[in-house]
């Protein structure tokens, strides 16, 4: 469902990614590890069309996406991809259930539509009492939650999430975790993870091994 074709980048002088090929399923849980400047979060960008590539090719669903256009390029995130950071990147100023329907406003979503979808998906995370609240009234867990809810909002191909479970204490990283193979489950959604977590990177579908901008198979 997801395919990457020698994919390479480089910032100035320093190549970052040095022609990855990769294939994800649908339905799979993939973890992508790998020392810090190994180029993870750089391949996960390119991947999720934050940023582009220098050379090589992405395709998600069978959709060639290096070719599109910034409007269509964007269209097709807001569409199919979603996004879980490892700092939620909630906007403060909106409450949980806003933030969760922002992506399918921006995609033109009818409102009344818009906040039951994200009420659902907020009862889903646990969270049903919560969503007038805003981030700062949230723990970290809830924070991230809703973050998760946000992502799905859209019924996305694939969710990326760059060190979803980094800034959690032990509890909540498994709540986290787990939360990640109920979805699956439910929906069969497709996740591609960015860890540094051993824990995580032990229950997944499959590990992905980066070291200095290639994959590594041992």
């Amino acid at each position: 469902m997801i395919k990457a074709e020698n994919i390479r980048k480089s910032f100035g002088p320093l190549q970052v990614l040095k022609g990855i090929d990769l294939e994800v399923r649908k339905g799979a849980i993939v973890s992508i590890v790998g020392p810090s400047g190994a180029g993870k979060t750089t391949l996960l960008m390119i991947m999720g069309t934050l940023e582009r590539a220098d050379g090589g090719k992405i395709y998600i669903d069978n959709h060639e996406l290096s070719s599109l256009n910034e409007k269509k390029l964007s269209d097709f995130r807001n569409r199919n991809i979603g996004f879980v950071f490892q700092f939620h990147q909630l906007l403060p100023e909106f409450t949980a259930l806003e933030n969760v329907m922002i992506p399918a406003l921006i995609g033109h979503t009818r409102h009344a539509e818009a906040e039951a979808k994200a009420r659902e998906l907020l009862e889903m995370m646990g969270l049903s009492g919560r969503v007038t609240h805003k981030p700062a009234e949230l723990s970290g867990g809830e924070k991230q939650r809703v973050a998760v809810a946000r992502a799905l909002i859209n019924d996305p191909l694939v969710v990326f999430a760059d060190e979803p479970s980094g800034s959690l204490d032990t509890d909540n990283k498994e709540e986290l975790h787990n939360l990640f193979f109920e979805l699956r489950n439910k929906l069969n959604q497709t996740f591609v993870i960015v860890t540094h977590d051993e824990q995580l990177a032990s229950i997944t579908d499959r590990t992905i091994h980066m070291i200095d901008g290639q994959i590594v198979y041992l």
